[in-house]
């Protein structure tokens, strides 16, 4: 699994014209899967994301998880995340999942994070999403494989 991870003060994602979900201050996480991913993979990509400490504390130092500060998550799957641009200009999407795959280890990865009692809210697998970040920082990580 793949995500990139943005800390935010808000973002939300929208489904044909309605919102269907938002957070306040937490993580936008981009997450793509490929081939070989497992639940254990998920499993672990969440509780990285759980106990990275990208918020800062008094002094300004990242130094607070998204438990510290009582965040949220808001995930969306993008399998564009394993795009192969290294030939030609039409990216190849052959590293990417195929939802048969892709969809039940998303979702694993959602149980995971919720099960840790965070707020979580995602987009709609497959569809055609409008996503709003307010990036804070900014902050942007890139996790392969956690």
């Amino acid at each position: 699994m793949r995500a990139v991870v943005q800390r935010v003060s808000s973002a939300s994602v929208d489904v044909a014209g309605e919102v269907v979900g938002a957070i306040g201050t937490g993580l936008c996480v981009l997450v793509g899967v490929t081939h070989d991913d497992t639940e254990a993979v998920a499993r672990k990509l969440a509780a990285k994301l759980v106990g990275l400490r990208i918020f800062e504390d008094e002094a300004g130092a990242m130094n607070r998880s998204l438990d510290d500060v009582g965040g949220a998550l808001l995930v969306i799957s993008q399998f564009t995340l394993y795009g192969d641009a290294a030939k030609g200009r039409r990216p190849s999407f052959i590293a990417a999942a195929r939802p048969e795959t892709a969809i039940p280890l998303y979702e694993r990865f959602l149980t995971a994070l919720r099960s840790r009692g965070l707020e979580v809210a995602s987009g709609e697998f497959g569809a055609d999403m409008q996503v709003e970040i307010h990036n804070d920082g900014p902050v942007t990580l890139i996790l392969d494989r956690a």
